[in-house]
């Protein structure tokens, strides 16, 4: 299963890169990425290893009109894949045990803000953002494609201008 999602998606983007990406719909491309999945000690490696390798969607995939849902879903993959590479590279964290705490935060921040502004539209929200504390983080990482945050073969991340600097709290590890 986990194949056929990484073929799709490669030949998604494949078209993509030769300037068919208009013409496909932008929720299919986010199928094999969103939800992100919880780091942990399985995928840590993965995660501050593969980061250039993993996709991203920028707002220029996106038709100016509609899917909105896939645009939010969209930021949130591109924000927390800044945040991993602050916390494996960025010098917030030292150690697997602390860039893991960070990477933790970051992935509950983004998927905290993903469900504040799907909660400020008119629209269904993710079924994931309607549940509280434990049980919505249990919900996303239940639902996670990637688990193991595997890249794409031979695809390069392009660089996404950079957002919000994500501040961890060592404290809180």
């Amino acid at each position: 299963m986990v194949w056929k999602i990484t073929l799709v998606t490669t030949l998604i983007l494949h078209l993509i890169s030769l300037g068919g990406g208009q013409n496909i719909d932008p929720g299919v491309l986010l199928k094999s990425n969103f939800p992100p999945a919880r780091p942990s000690d399985n995928n840590l490696k993965a995660i501050c290893l593969y980061g250039n390798g993993r996709p991203r969607y920028p707002a220029a995939h996106f038709p100016s009109s509609s899917y909105a849902y896939a645009r939010r879903a969209g930021k949130a993959v591109n924000r927390l894949e800044q945040w991993f590479s602050q916390c494996c590279y960025g010098g917030l964290a030292y150690g697997n045990r602390q860039i893991l705490c960070c990477a933790e935060q970051a992935w509950e921040t983004t998927l905290s803000r993903f469900c504040i502004e799907e909660y400020s539209t008119m629209t269904l929200v993710h079924e994931c953002c309607e549940k509280k504390g434990v049980e919505r983080w249990k919900c996303f990482e239940s639902r996670a494609p990637n688990p193991f945050y595997r890249p794409l073969s031979g695809y390069r991340a392009p660089i996404i201008p950079p957002g919000r600097i994500f501040t961890w709290d060592p404290n809180t590890c």
